[in-house]
């Protein structure tokens, strides 16, 4: 049997048959034409034609206007056709038609041979939980803010503040790169340093994800020197460097430590209802099958809103242990499908209020992220990320944040900074 990756598209227009549409999908993105080929020739092209698999059409309601007509079409693309590489997988399914009009790539589903070659995030979940020794609760990550000038000193001030408040990691800020104040190594040296001083004192280990950053040639080799210098997570903007090169430093045997995925640039692609990639797509499926270990996204509760549907979609992809189901397209019931789950990081404009929608919407495998809502707190960065710890112990424990704030005085100042949103 022929082997198939699947694609949906949300296809907006007002007078089209959406039916012949999807056809020229089907053949436009495969073989090219159909009709016109000499049988014999259709006998020897019928492996790596398209097919129509579904045409959903959703005519407007009572009061809609026209133009909210659509339709999802689902179209099966043959394996044969490309390569087993995410850019191969792009190009053929999402490459000209995405400036075909409105129209948005809103699933992708994989055949058992391609799901084959990406063996998928070498931590997960599970693994940085166990790196951390925390298994019972939510995680909680600052970030690095402002420190972009900053000297080796400073540097390690703001990392010291942030560790002994208790938080599980600390990651670069996306836009600190390789520069002469705080150079790869030495910025790692003195982190590790202030990490292991915070942990002496709070019990905890910590995790610092160090911007991985550089031409692409030399990505791999930063990577490898930012290990042996005692790094033991990265960051990485996969977007602005792509999913396949993602793929190649997770599956890199010598890079033994967890990757943390920036969506920078993922604005570009997302947002609109009617043109890009659906954020589950985006920043969940590719991000989990290229290798991410941890994926940030923009949370619905800060101050770089997504809708909170899109959200749980990102974190149900991220975190799905049917992958029959949501990841493979005509795989047997005994085939052996393995993926780890990506740790979920919902972020931006994140304070310590907020804990219990996030809690309610993602459970305990979250990691709870914050900058400003840490570096902010009116009583300095270490009482921040207390009293981030106590919003989320209250919160496990059933007991309502002003309740407990009570007798916590760093969740309470947060409160009395940012509220709580109910």
């Amino acid at each position: 049997m022929s082997a198939y990756c699947l694609a949906t598209y949300r296809s907006f227009d007002e007078k089209a048959d959406f039916h012949k549409k999807a056809t020229g999908i089907a053949v436009g993105l495969t073989v090219g034409s159909w009709t016109e080929l000499p049988e014999a020739q259709k006998a020897q092209m019928e492996k790596h034609l398209g097919k129509v698999i579904a045409v959903e059409v959703h005519e407007p309601g009572p009061g809609e206007p026209i133009t909210t007509r659509y339709a999802d079409i689902t179209i099966a693309y043959p394996d044969v056709n490309f390569s087993r590489d995410i850019p191969a997988l792009l190009v053929t399914v999402f490459g000209k038609l995405s400036m075909d009009g409105k129209i948005k790539l809103i699933d992708l589903k994989f055949s058992t041979d391609f799901l084959a070659g990406f063996p998928g995030p070498k931590f997960g979940m599970q693994g940085v939980r166990d790196l951390l020794g925390v298994h019972d609760r939510p995680l909680l990550m600052s970030i690095f803010k402002s420190v972009v000038g900053y000297e080796l000193p400073a540097l390690r001030e703001q990392f010291y503040l942030q560790a002994a408040g208790g938080v599980d990691l600390i990651k670069d800020d996306e836009i600190l790169f390789e520069n002469p104040l705080t150079p790869l190594e030495k910025r790692i040296e003195i982190c590790m340093e202030a990490a292991e001083q915070a942990s002496r004192e709070t019990g905890q280990m910590l995790l610092y994800a160090v911007n991985l950053t550089g031409p692409t040639s030399k990505l791999a080799s930063q990577a490898k020197k930012a290990i042996s210098a005692g790094a033991n997570a990265l960051l990485f903007n996969v977007l602005a460097y792509g999913f396949d090169v993602l793929h190649e430093l997770s599956a890199d045997p010598e890079i033994t430590i967890p990757i943390m995925a920036h969506p920078a640039m993922a604005g570009a692609t997302y947002p609109s209802p009617h043109y890009g990639i659906s954020p589950s797509v985006l920043l969940g499926k590719l991000m989990r099958l290229a290798g991410a270990d941890l994926v940030l996204f923009p949370s619905p509760y800060g101050s770089v809103v997504m809708p909170r549907e899109e959200n749980l979609a990102i974190k149900h992809v991220l975190l799905t242990n049917d992958l029959h189901a949501d990841y493979s397209y005509q795989a047997s019931a005994d085939a052996h499908l393995k993926l780890a789950a990506s740790f979920p990081v919902p972020s931006a404009g994140i304070h310590p209020g907020l804990v219990p929608l996030i809690l309610r919407d993602f459970g305990q495998d979250v990691i709870v992220n914050a900058g400003g809502g840490i570096h902010g707190h009116p009583l300095g960065t270490i009482a921040g990320g207390r009293a981030f710890r106590q919003a989320i112990d209250a919160t496990l424990q059933g007991i309502q944040l002003r309740d407990y704030a009570q007798t916590h005085p760093e969740l309470q100042s947060a409160i009395d900074t940012w509220g709580i949103r109910e």
